[in-house]
């Protein structure tokens, strides 16, 4: 990857995105299209189709129609994996057109998004290609004369919502193992964020997956995303985004058929830094990237900074040299560490949560501000807040931007206690040279991923859920592929 490549990329005009449905690209039934606000410089980047509840219903139909045939489920897992590998090999020759296209859209700075998207995104579906040939059945342990076999079957039709802010590397967290598994998909991408995910649709077809395997309908979740939650053909449903449109899809599941719902949802992750910590320089550094990359729209980015008191004053003035250096700009400049916030709705939110804070008692030692307004862009400087208490609001919410809030501790049961402070468990992480600590602290904080003496970066071998408010079932590895399966029960009588 070099500038002169991304600059050739970066004004390219982007037609208008229909949906895909059947395999074909269509419009809304009703013609309608959306605006598409580049959050770089705030000016309408294309148009999209603005779905209807007609468009997903055909949508579904198509993945009904296609899982009952056997196009996709019937096929030998060998063909299945040479389509999905194909698909990869797409993926990775237009990484680059992908990540532009990506970062166009939603902000992110492309040195980080070339590897967390398309880099993310093909790797993730060679590892469900290359395991689905490897999800046995079994032989239950059963009296002489009775067989008992389990066996493995697609669920059927799968329905994915996906959020704005990695769409394709999360995209992929869903595709890969209910595509593997047999199953059809119908896909609803983020609002404010859908064009490179369609753009990777399109890849899959060109791969050789059937018409009908994988639908894609845009437009506004409260149209066609709740015409998904509701439908009485959709077997299962996966989210990532808010707290608060997962209560509602877990509402139209109930008002609908039941279909089982799978969710990954907010977190407010504390990143734990005991005095003891092998390298504190270091640690601060991790500790700035692990919130502000991305403009702190990482589900799991430590958002709260609980330090030891003894090196309280030290560390966070380490953390704010570091946060200083990571320069706030143009997201398709390789020199720029923090991209745009993905919108204005967006921007005005981190900016109030800093302002409450502030009211709360918390001390602002640097950042917090608008910045590079004159491009039109929504871009802002990393907030750092000291003296945020555990029940302040910038604690307990998820605030999805560059807010990290800064609380002190004395003890390890008092970092423990405010640590499960919240209704989140998504991730957190210990530094600590003390190896009986570290296992205590794994032990006894509670959430999906716990780091120690590092922040982020964890692979797809390991699984990413949360629990408490932040979700229930599991994203990666190997353990994904039970979302995408039932189990059937052969009891035979010999």
């Amino acid at each position: 990857m070099n500038q002169s490549d991304i600059d050739a990329l970066r004004d390219l005009p982007v037609p208008p995105q229909l949906h895909v449905i059947d395999g074909k690209t269509v419009a809304a039934s009703d013609g309608a299209l959306m605006d598409v606000i580049s959050p770089v410089d705030g000016q309408v980047l294309t148009r999209m189709a603005k779905g209807t509840a007609a468009d997903m219903q055909t949508a579904i139909a198509a993945a009904r129609s296609a899982f009952e045939d056997g196009r996709w489920a019937g096929q030998p897992p060998a063909a299945r994996k040479k389509v999905l590998h194909r698909w990869a090999d797409l993926i990775e020759a237009r990484a680059l057109e992908l990540a532009v296209l990506g970062v166009r859209d939603n902000g992110t700075e492309i040195s980080m998004a070339l590897k967390a998207e398309p880099g993310s995104a093909a790797a993730t579906i060679r590892y469900y290609a290359e395991a689905l040939d490897k999800v046995n059945g079994e032989i239950a342990p059963t009296p002489a004369d009775v067989l008992a076999m389990i066996h493995r079957e697609p669920v059927g039709v799968v329905g994915a919502i996906i959020p704005w802010n990695f769409p394709l590397m999360i995209g992929a967290w869903k595709l890969g193992p209910a595509l593997a598994m047999g199953n059809s998909v119908v896909l609803k991408p983020a609002e404010t964020a859908s064009l490179s995910l369609m753009r990777m649709v399109e890849l899959a077809h060109e791969a050789g997956l059937p018409p009908g395997v994988l639908n894609a309908v845009t437009g506004e979740g409260a149209v066609v995303g709740e015409a998904l939650g509701l439908s009485m053909d959709v077997d299962v449903l996966v989210f990532t985004g808010s707290g608060r449109t997962g209560r509602r899809l877990l509402e139209y599941a109930a008002r609908s058929n039941l279909k089982r719902v799978y969710l990954e949802l907010g977190g407010k992750s504390p990143n734990i830094i005991f005095a003891d910590a092998p390298d504190l320089g270091a640690a601060a550094k991790v500790a700035a990237a692990g919130i502000f990359r991305n403009a702190g729209q990482v589900c799991v980015a430590g958002s709260r900074l609980l330090v030891e008191a003894s090196i309280h004053d030290a560390f966070v003035a380490e953390v704010v040299k570091a946060a200083q250096a990571m320069r706030v700009g143009d997201p398709l400049d390789l020199a720029t560490a923090i991209g745009a916030v993905n919108s204005e709705g967006q921007l005005e939110q981190n900016l109030g949560f800093v302002e409450q804070a502030r009211a709360e008692g918390g001390t602002l030692v640097s950042g917090g501000a608008r910045v590079m307004q004159e491009t039109g862009g929504y871009f802002m400087e990393p907030a750092i807040l000291t003296d945020v208490t555990p029940d302040a609001t910038l604690a307990q919410k998820e605030v999805f931007g560059p807010v990290l809030g800064v609380t002190r501790f004395e003890t390890e049961a008092e970092a423990v206690q405010i640590a499960n402070g919240t209704a989140y468990g998504l991730a957190g992480a210990v530094w600590t040279s003390n190896l009986s600590r570290a296992h205590r602290m794994v032990r006894a904080v509670r959430t999906g991923v716990m780091h120690v003496n590092t922040y982020g970066g964890a692979d797809g071998t390991v699984p990413l859920g949360g629990v408490g408010q932040s979700g229930n079932g599991h994203d990666k590895s190997l353990h994904a592929i039970d979302k995408y399966i039932n189990l059937k029960t052969a009891w035979i009588k010999l």
